[in-house]
């Protein structure tokens, strides 16, 4: 396939922020293609619940069907064996000594990017969509918009291919993702994302909050009801 300005990549987890990176997508590319990263996460539920939420997402519009393309599974199993993080191994969520979470898995999102760059070359995508936010985050310095940036010459350079990661929601706080997701695909898209998408880096889906399934105590837990709360808040002060 030859590159298209109008063929996008998206990294699709299944959590909150992915997915409505995928609806931010669909509506602006002609077509786009999803791909998800099997690295022995302890949360690996969230890839469970990619092919679901793809699938009622693309039912929201009827161009969004017409627009969502394949979905990728990559294996990286090696990322898993060489981390010793809580995101990969039954550990308790705490501060290391480097000052960074534990759940921080070195180079995580630079692998994911090399990956997906390979793959958007093979498929004729010129943009790749991730999550990444500096706003609300853990502290994870391969979210900030820096090493987007680096990481984007980096592959154009690589793939003598002029390659474009976008990252919707950088500068926005996880009350403006839900706030993001009404914009795009009203109620019917927010609902979506508090039932069906995953952030518990426990993999809880036995516990259900206002804001989706979760344990409710991890970091993605507190922060994705935190931002509700505040998203609710700032909804119903609108509204008065």
């Amino acid at each position: 396939m030859q590159p298209s300005s109008d063929t996008a990549l998206v990294l699709f987890s299944g959590g909150q922020d992915s997915t409505v990176c995928l609806a931010s997508a669909l509506e602006r590319f002609a077509r786009v293609e999803t791909v998800g990263f099997d690295y022995g996460q302890r949360h690996a539920i969230e890839l469970d619940v990619r092919p679901l939420l793809r699938e009622r997402l693309s039912a929201l519009k009827p161009e969004w069907q017409q627009r969502l393309g394949e979905d990728h599974i990559i294996s990286l199993d090696a990322l898993s064996a060489i981390s010793d993080t809580a995101l990969t191994r039954d550990v308790e969520i705490s501060m290391s000594d480097s000052g960074l979470p534990n759940t921080f898995v070195p180079g995580r999102n630079l692998i994911f990017f090399c990956f997906a760059g390979a793959l958007a070359w093979r498929r004729g995508a010129r943009h790749i969509v991730g999550g990444m936010c500096e706003t609300d985050y853990s502290g994870y310095p391969d979210c900030r918009d820096d090493t987007i940036k680096a990481m984007q010459g980096a592959l154009s350079l690589g793939l003598d291919r002029p390659m474009i990661l976008e990252t919707p929601l950088m500068w926005i706080d996880k009350a403006g993702t839900f706030a993001l997701a009404e914009e795009i695909g009203g109620q019917a898209l927010l609902d979506l994302i508090i039932e069906h998408s995953h952030s518990c880096y426990l993999g809880d889906r036995t516990h259900r909050h206002p804001w989706g399934y979760g344990c409710g105590e991890c970091p993605a837990c507190r922060l994705r009801a935190q931002g509700f709360e505040k998203f609710m808040a700032c909804k119903n002060n609108d509204e008065r």
